[in-house]
């Protein structure tokens, strides 16, 4: 509802490019935007409130004032608002989860003896710095392979021109060749340095080739203590880039971008990609996202993101389109003092590197949620909620999850997956065919997997551990329909005591028997982490059996379709080589070792496959 207040200050509204702050009525800054036009991207937010997302119809009930500022351009208006943001940190934003300064590798450059430290500060003192990490943990695990590599000083020790008797334990560690006891010079000292700003700057051939050539000239002068120390450090660099051959997909210098989001937050990936090898990556969370369109959340995390780095690389790589791309590039080509160019790739190499940054970026969502449900305390909350909000009679300590997994109807199947105490139950996961439904009827495919199920306790012996052990709660992935489906089913084999619960995924609602209205408990909840968590562990299950199922059939049909291959010489090649992926990927010289195939159908084999 618009107030006086506020209808008087949209009056009041320049058409200049700016940036406005939302206060609530205690002040607090809610929001901070800009817009290229005060007035119309104000007056928006009130003219129109039915057509507002969910999250901004939100801000928009608790704004009590607004202020702005006028400039004289976009990428003026795009500073601002990134200082002003960082400064107040208001919760309507999409904002980085830690508000610290991010750390940085910091070399002392200037310094006598040149040492490595951490800091969260960037001063223009003449030091190399090299980050941002998203965590202090994160780049102490990297300052702990490096210092085997590259055995610099980080001790607070004068060194003048006295020196020490003796060597510290990180001399004998290998952490430091030990300056202070002058038992090496400045010049071997520099050189270490500058290896080491090369590798960081990802100049990883470089680094190589002069420590193999320092290694051969030591060895052959029979200085074999120095020429073994080298070739220690050429064996660590060599481990620390042998895991980067995916970076080896594109040329150049650039960062790669991606996020996976869900509910209120974000987990984003960056990868570091310098002369072509990944020199590091870094993960992040963003919050507050709930609402936002993914251009405007690469966006945010950009310009958050880079206004911290003290390196910018040409290219940088993006999931998805960013908003307001060329004021963003003319900002960054401005930090950079040289164009950058933001690109999000639809084919080739780029877009292969995007993908595996997207997956990393999956992944990281999935640790996230396990993580935050790993402590015994989280979880006897989380079953405790559920049990409160879904009315159960006793604690859910067993809670089995079904879902099912197909392509119209073809290769259909079915997972059943427990969790015991909130936590996964492997060996009794159970995976199903669907046999007896034909097209796509998922209602049907469920009743199916349901009767087999639980028909089992009735037909065999309780000291059947896997099927005679019953649930405390069911969980159905789906909504009302697939929920009436598994009463039906739980009422005719005689467990309609057993409750059900329904997870339908567009709003994260529960669904439960006999009620109209879903459930929904807030994405912060123990209880909806656990919930989501354990329908997304039966979708995982279900989905790499249909895989399998799914590329079984279509690979053997192929074998059908080969003249000369029958059922029998099918069968001895699947068997031969232990399933049907092992065919796709022997050679010739290794199919002709299965009896009854000769060259011309092994020629015949590849090239149907």
């Amino acid at each position: 509802m618009t107030t006086e207040l506020i209808s008087a200050l949209l009056k009041q509204l320049p058409e200049s490019s700016g940036v406005y702050l939302m206060r609530n009525d205690k002040g607090v800054i809610l929001y901070v935007g800009k817009a290229v036009n005060l007035r119309n991207r104000v007056k928006s937010y009130f003219v129109s409130p039915s057509k507002l997302t969910h999250k901004t119809r939100a801000l928009v009930e608790n704004i009590h004032d607004f202020e702005y500022f006028v400039v004289t351009s976009e990428q003026e208006a795009l500073i601002l608002e990134l200082n002003l943001v960082k400064r107040y940190w208001p919760p309507y934003n999409v904002l980085l989860k830690d508000d610290k300064t991010f750390p940085y590798l910091k070399i002392k450059s200037r310094e006598p003896w040149p040492r490595i430290t951490i800091t969260r500060r960037l001063e223009n003192d003449g030091s190399h710095y090299f980050g941002p990490f998203a965590s202090i943990n994160s780049l102490r695990q990297s300052l702990e392979v490096l210092k085997r590599v590259f055995p610099l000083r980080t001790c607070t020790q004068n060194i003048d021109h006295h020196t020490r008797p003796r060597a510290c334990l990180k001399f004998d560690m290998g952490y430091c060749l030990a300056p202070c006891t002058g038992k090496v010079t400045r010049a071997e000292y520099d050189a270490i340095i500058k290896r080491l700003i090369r590798f960081l700057e990802g100049k990883h051939d470089i680094v190589t080739r002069e420590l193999r050539a320092k290694m051969d000239r030591c060895a052959e002068v029979q200085d074999y203590e120095s020429a073994a120390r080298f070739r220690d450090q050429l064996q660590a660099v060599s481990a620390v880039i042998e895991g980067q051959r995916i970076a080896m997909k594109v040329r150049g210098e650039q960062d790669a971008v991606a996020f996976m989001e869900e509910n209120d937050r974000a987990c984003v990936q960056v990868f570091m990609i310098r002369h072509g090898k990944l020199i590091g990556r870094e993960s992040f969370t963003l919050k507050g996202v709930a609402d936002e369109e993914p251009q405007q959340i690469m966006a945010s995390f950009i310009k958050q993101y880079y206004s911290a780095s003290p390196y910018i690389p040409k290219l940088l790589l993006t999931q998805f389109p960013v908003d307001e791309k060329a004021v963003i590039e003319n900002w960054l080509s401005e930090k950079k003092k040289e164009r950058v160019h933001i690109e999000t790739p639809n084919r080739g190499k780029k877009k292969e590197l995007i993908d595996v940054v997207a997956e990393n970026a999956r992944q990281a969502m999935a640790q996230l949620k396990v993580k935050e449900l790993a402590a015994p305390a989280a979880l006897s909350e989380a079953l405790s909620e559920i049990q409160k909000e879904l009315k159960l009679a006793k604690l859910p300590s067993r809670i089995e999850g079904y879902d099912i997994s197909n392509i119209q109807g073809t290769d259909a199947v079915g997972s059943m997956v427990v969790f015991k105490n909130g936590k996964p139950d492997p060996a009794h996961y159970r995976r199903f065919k669907i046999k007896t439904v034909e097209g796509a009827n998922d209602f049907a495919m469920l009743a199916e997997m349901l009767q087999r199920r639980f028909r089992r306790v009735a037909s065999e012996s309780k000291a059947t551990v896997d099927w005679s052990i019953l649930p405390d709660l069911v969980l159905i992935d789906g909504g009302k329909g697939q929920l009436s489906s598994a009463v039906k089913v739980l009422q005719e084999t005689g467990f309609a005591d057993i409750p059900l619960a329904g997870l339908a995924k567009e709003n994260e609602d529960i669904y439960l028997p006999g009620e109209s209205k879903p459930i929904s408990l807030s994405a912060d909840s123990a209880a909806s982490k656990l919930l989501q968590r354990l329908r997304d562990e039966a979708h995982r299950f279900a989905i790499t059996y249909f895989q399998h199922v799914h590329k079984k059939r279509v690979f053997t049909s192929a074998l059908d379709e080969i003249p000369g291959i029958g059922p029998q010489k099918k069968k001895a090649l699947i068997k031969y080589f232990g399933g049907v992926q092992g065919v796709r990927q022997a050679t010739e010289e290794e199919l002709l070792k299965v009896k009854g195939v000769n060259m011309g159908l092994a020629h015949k084999i590849k090239d149907s496959l």
